[in-house]
């Protein structure tokens, strides 16, 4: 007689996929981030949901724009520790330059309001060196706030 499983409860879930670095993969990232989020219980429309779409949206956006690379993708990797109530997103490229969050941009500017945005809505973010050439630029969403620490849902 086969002796019973016990299920062992989830304690990270993970999501990894590679894109091509063009503005069609930057928009798949992000749709398949909100797709993946809600599948883990971060409903679309939530505050939760839209701060961490927006998230990957800008730091895919600039994988594709300031960390190409001819021939080469770049990696979105998704963490959420439901017991920590945290979701990481991870944004790899294969460019050695590190990003630089600039002075905010005037008003009519096209862009550099990217790593603002990152900064003003995630927990915590930052850059790690990752296996292979490039980088990875991460951001924390505390899940049980919703919002960056100190700033008030």
């Amino acid at each position: 007689m086969p002796t019973p499983q016990t299920q062992v409860s989830v304690t990270v879930r993970t999501f990894a996929q590679r894109f091509s670095s063009t503005r069609r993969g930057a928009r798949l990232a992000r749709r398949l981030a909100a797709h993946q989020l809600d599948a883990w219980g971060v409903p679309h429309g939530t505050t939760a949901s839209d701060t961490l779409v927006l998230i990957v949206a800008e730091l895919a956006a600039n994988a594709v724009r300031h960390g190409c690379v001819p021939g080469r993708d770049f990696a979105l990797r998704l963490v959420h520790r439901p017991a920590a109530a945290v979701v990481r997103v991870e944004v790899s490229d294969t460019h050695p330059a590190l990003p630089v969050r600039l002075a905010p941009a005037p008003a009519d500017a096209d862009g550099g309001r990217g790593l603002l945005m990152v900064d003003a809505l995630a927990s915590r973010w930052g850059v790690s060196e990752r296996i292979g050439p490039g980088k990875t630029v991460w951001a924390e969403l505390d899940l049980a706030a919703g919002t960056r620490a100190g700033h008030p849902a």
